[in-house]
């Protein structure tokens, strides 16, 4: 079955103009995610399209939003205060169009944290929980925690994917981050994965170990399937 196509919408940011976002809705969705994109590429990138095409067909409606410098085709990611602002934007135009659907918020890498440093800032109304598609634990060659700290300031469900070949987020350091998170916290990894849920060639041939595509599957079903279990737990948007 084809993706339902995606409609093109323009937010208004506090402070910083407008940006570009796309609202995919599936018929009979059951709850919709908030989708941020990571720093190095934006809501069109492939991996964005399939993370929106993969959930509207396990019935999740998908809002991808640029932030304001990736809309400007700048390299270098706002400052914190724009990209909250941004990640406030989104959420509010998620309830605006889909008020009757519980909502979730993250996205992948950078946005991931963003949302959640957002979130952890001030609420952000309706949202039920959090999706970390890759969260950017540290930067690369540089292991450490600190970027999680501001975790323990959310108290929303949340969801870790991540893979275990993850150059931003060292395995062990990710299970640190857990244990101090207790029961909020659930995580799925995917073995052999790096940060962009890739797997090399030589790994699927010695090691058996899923392929991208494969990887993928895994990884939308993961998350469909937890938004769907918060969902049924808790009906209807959180406060």
């Amino acid at each position: 079955m084809a993706a339902p196509a995606a409609l093109s919408l323009s937010l208004p940011v506090e402070g910083a103009g407008s940006v570009s976002a796309l609202a995919v809705e599936p018929a009979g969705a059951r709850a919709t995610f908030v989708l941020a994109h990571g720093a190095g590429a934006g809501m069109t990138h492939a991996f964005m399209q399939q993370l929106a095409a993969g959930l509207a067909a396990r019935g999740v409606a998908t809002l991808r939003y640029q932030f304001p410098y990736m809309e400007r085709g700048s390299k270098r990611p706002d400052p914190p205060p724009v990209a909250h602002a941004t990640v406030r934007a989104a959420v509010a135009e998620a309830e605006r169009r889909w008020p009757q659907l519980p909502r979730f918020a993250g996205g992948k890498s950078f946005g991931a944290r963003m949302t959640s440093q957002a979130l952890a800032a001030a609420p952000l109304p309706g949202i039920a929980g959090l999706v970390f598609v890759g969260f950017p634990l540290h930067p690369a060659g540089a292991p450490g925690t600190q970027r999680a700290d501001h975790l323990a300031g959310v108290a929303r469900p949340m969801l870790f994917l991540q893979g275990t070949r993850d150059e931003l987020a060292e395995p062990a350091l990710v299970r640190q981050v857990l244990a101090r998170l207790g029961g909020r916290a659930t995580v799925e990894w995917f073995e052999h994965a790096d940060h962009a849920f890739h797997v090399r060639a030589g790994d699927v041939k010695r090691h058996g170990a899923r392929n991208d595509d494969e990887v993928l599957a895994a990884l939308l079903d993961a998350a469909a399937q937890w938004i769907l279990r918060c969902t049924a737990a808790a009906p209807g948007p959180a406060a």
